[in-house]
């Protein structure tokens, strides 16, 4: 019934099985895969037929992870998945990045890979085997993919690279690194670091690329008992297209991309285009030599092709910039004063507009994984509005590409965040990208540091980052600098790093080609250093480290630590307790499991009023000090003070006063204010209080007369 295949390998120090033939075999391309205990399934499908009218690759990749992987039920009202997590899409755009440049030139059929968690094992993230998975499931397809590809997690611990780290391990290693690529190349890097140098994060890269071969191998393996014949296809020949196109616009688009303003630029692009449809496609006419989408598609081709002859016959860039130069850079902050921290990060064409704002406890997201329930304490959110291009479009919910830029964002500044014990604030950015032309993420980092540095936030070291291009032709190839917006369209490579003055904490690396090399990455790393220290010294001019104060509207928050014992006392039953003491001092209170306790508000008394509850509910009275209370009961042998949180004492009639005292109501009453001192406990544990020995007034001790305090002690 089954025709069932399987390829085995040893891998990371774990079993790496992929299998084919008994599960979703309807489907063009389905692997089983499983890397220690963790198991997903990958599966292809692609349209016999091109989708007619589109000039792109119609991809969709969809990473879904199944609460049943992890043996737990999903919270909320339906009990079931629903939209993606911020995991799931980012997972999904790491699977697509790598795969997508190695597609057949000219293929439009619709194609979809969709790749499930269906057991995890909690020690090994489903991301790696998920990448591999959907490697085997498009090679054995028939579409034609230019592949296999693999994958790895490589870690940086005790000064040693580790392959494919566990879980547990990570929270150890001050690198998380996944790379991507072929047999000859790498085609995709993501990372986040702790200011390793461009040499261990190059080391990082090429170890990666060495430790996947095995699974290459293994797919190819795989493939070859398994593999579905490879679908017809070839490539449209518009060589004759292309030089009839070169000769009617040639010189127009020349002369365009020598135009350094973007919108100046992008018109006379217009124009030629509309030259090329009314020649080649004249309304009206039935039978054209060529289609819509093939003058399109030859137009775009065209367009690539002069920025980069440009470049590599003459080292000038679109907009007269020599390979490494970065663009004019503005550095502003405290630009919204009533915000915690705010600024604008501006470099050419491209602007931020970021601003940060502090909270307590309260504010914490809690992120639910397969791996369990956590708490996110740092928050950044890019939004892309179509305005940043001069253009209208719909705004909604963030699209896959918002999350992507803002989780490269993320990584680059988390590194530099302080502990939480030095700073208990829950921080949230906002980047509001309000221009763009060329990487409008490391304008966000860049923003986001100096924002951060705004409100207060003592950053180990301000952040900076660049994004850089290539162009490569054969042997000649070039490295640019900070790219514009058409660079990063019609190049070869999107190459993001950010990083300190001291080393890098992101690194991002997207190949539109397939592959480059350790020598162009070693080149673009070194560029990169340099424009980032440019950049770091024109953050400088703004701000060059955390101001020394937070902002007059951020939340203050201090921190003491309790008994565990003591967390109900405080809490009270049913939160009785805790919500008296918000209500009366104004203060936000939040209790972990440990006995930390943050005390958040924006006024200084209000912290002093909250701390001062809580330390009378949990500390101990000591013996010999003095306490000011309050009188609750009176009798006939003394009275009852209320000193301490909610202890109360006896004042024994013969310690209300220095003089003889005939009657308890002669000196106090109920409600009275007064001072006491705790002289210790009797027999019963019962607390000793006296009054005659402290200045009523001043509260203040008064001299002792030793024997005549024996005395009454004794009669007492």
């Amino acid at each position: 019934m089954f025709n069932h295949h399987k390829v085995e390998i040893e891998w990371g120090g774990r079993p790496l099985i992929l299998e084919t033939g008994k599960i979703a075999r309807q489907a063009d391309g389905a692997v089983l895969a499983t890397y220690g205990e963790t198991v997903v399934l990958a599966t292809v499908v692609s349209a016999k037929e091109p989708k007619p009218g589109l000039d792109f690759f119609p991809l969709t990749v969809n990473y879904q992870e199944k609460t049943f992987a992890a043996g737990k039920i999903p919270g909320g009202f339906f009990k079931r998945e629903g939209r993606p997590s911020e995991k799931e899409t980012l997972t999904s755009r790491l699977i697509d990045r790598p795969i997508r440049p190695l597609f057949a030139e000219g293929y439009k059929n619709d194609t979809q890979i969709i790749v499930t968690v269906l057991q995890h094992d909690l020690e090994n993230d489903p991301d790696i085997l998920a990448m591999v998975a959907t490697s085997a499931a498009l090679t054995l397809s028939g579409v034609p993919f230019m592949g296999p590809i693999a994958a790895a997690r490589v870690g940086y611990i005790g000064g040693e690279y580790a392959l494919n780290p566990h879980i547990d391990e990570m929270p150890e290693s001050k690198l998380d690194l996944v790379v991507a690529g072929t047999t000859d190349a790498v085609m995709m890097v993501e990372s986040e670091a702790h200011e390793l140098s461009e040499e261990i994060m190059l080391g990082a890269v090429m170890f990666g690329h060495k430790a996947f071969q095995p699974v290459i191998d293994a797919i190819i393996k795989l493939a070859e008992v398994a593999a579905k014949d490879p679908r017809d296809h070839v490539a449209p020949d518009l060589k004759e297209l292309e030089q009839t196109m070169l000769g009617l616009i040639e010189d127009e688009l020349r002369a365009a991309y020598k135009n350094t303003d973007k919108q100046a630029r992008y018109a006379a692009v217009d124009a030629a285009k509309a030259k090329v449809k009314a020649t080649l496609l004249p309304e009206g006419a039935d039978d054209t030599a060529w289609t819509a989408e093939q003058v399109g598609s030859v137009f775009k081709e065209l367009q690539a092709k002069i920025v980069r002859w440009n470049i590599l016959d003459t080292g000038s860039r679109i907009d007269g910039r020599d390979l490494k130069t970065v663009r004019p850079i503005v550095s502003e902050v405290g630009v919204l004063p009533r915000t915690h921290g705010s600024a604008v990060f501006t470099r050419g064409e491209t602007q931020a507009v970021v601003v940060a704002t502090l909270g307590t406890g309260e504010d914490e997201q809690f992120v639910d994984e397969l791996t369990g329930t956590r708490k996110e304490a740092f928050l950044l959110h890019y939004n892309f509005p179509p305005y940043s291009v001069g253009e209208t479009g719909r705004i909604g919910s963030p699209g896959r590409r918002e999350i992507g830029h803002g989780k490269l964002a993320w990584r680059a500044i988390h590194p530099m965040l302080p502990a939480a014990e030095q700073f208990p604030y829950t921080l949230r950015v906002v980047s509001e990208i309000t221009e763009s032309n060329g990487s409008s993420s490391m304008a966000t980092v860049c923003g986001t540091s100096l924002a951060l540095m705004d409100a207060g936030v003592p950053l180990q070291k301000p952040v900076a980052g660049i994004a850089m291009g290539l162009i490569l032709e054969g042997e000649r190839f070039a490295v640019l600098s900070d790219i514009l917006g058409d660079e990063d369209h019609l190049g070869d490579m999107d190459f993001k790093v950010a990083g300190t003055s001291a080393g890098i904490t992101s690194l991002q690396m997207d190949i539109k080609i397939a592959g480059i090399t350790e020598e162009i990455m070693k080149v673009a790393l070194e560029q990169a250093k340099g424009g980032r220290e440019h950049i770091l010294g024109e953050m400088g001019k703004a701000l060059t480290g955390a101001r020394s104060e937070l902002g007059e509207f951020a939340p203050r928050i201090e921190v003491m630590n309790i008994p565990t014992d003591k967390i109900r006392d405080v809490i009270g039953s049913g939160g009785k307790v805790i919500r008296e003491i918000v209500e009366k001092t104004g203060a936000k209170i939040n209790i972990e499991d440990d006995g930390t306790v943050k005390i958040a508000s924006s006024n200084a008394k209000e912290i002093e009023a909250a701390k001062k509850w809580i330390h009378t509910i949990v500390a101990e009275p000591e013996v010999g000090e003095i306490y000011e209370g309050t009188v609750v009961k009176t009798a006939d042998f003394g009275a009852f003070v209320n000193f301490f949180g909610p202890k109360d004492g006896l004042v024994h009639i013969s310690q209300l006063a220095p003089e003889r005292v005939q009657k308890t109501t002669d000196v106090v009453k109920e409600g009275d204010k007064v001072w006491v001192k705790l002289m210790g406990f009797d027999e019963r544990g019962k607390v000793r209080l006296s009054m005659k020995v402290v200045d009523q007034e001043t509260g203040k001790e008064l001299a002792k007369d030793k024997k005549k305090e024996d005395a009454e002690e004794a009669d007492a």
